[in-house]
């Protein structure tokens, strides 16, 4: 099962097939990182901290 880049996490095959750039077998973040969003096609920090 593939695993975050950033945090480790394990994440389904079809969120990297959707969220991970081409040619990518790992997300470099995903719903479990708590400093790290996605923005657009690129990840920066986040500015709050995320509600879970």
């Amino acid at each position: 099962m593939p695993e975050c880049q950033n945090c480790g996490s394990f994440v389904t095959v079809d969120y990297v097939r959707v969220f991970a750039p081409d040619g990518l077998d790992k997300p470099r973040v995903c719903p479990h990182c708590e400093d790290m969003i996605r923005d657009g096609g690129s990840i920066r920090e986040a500015r709050s901290t995320r509600r879970t």
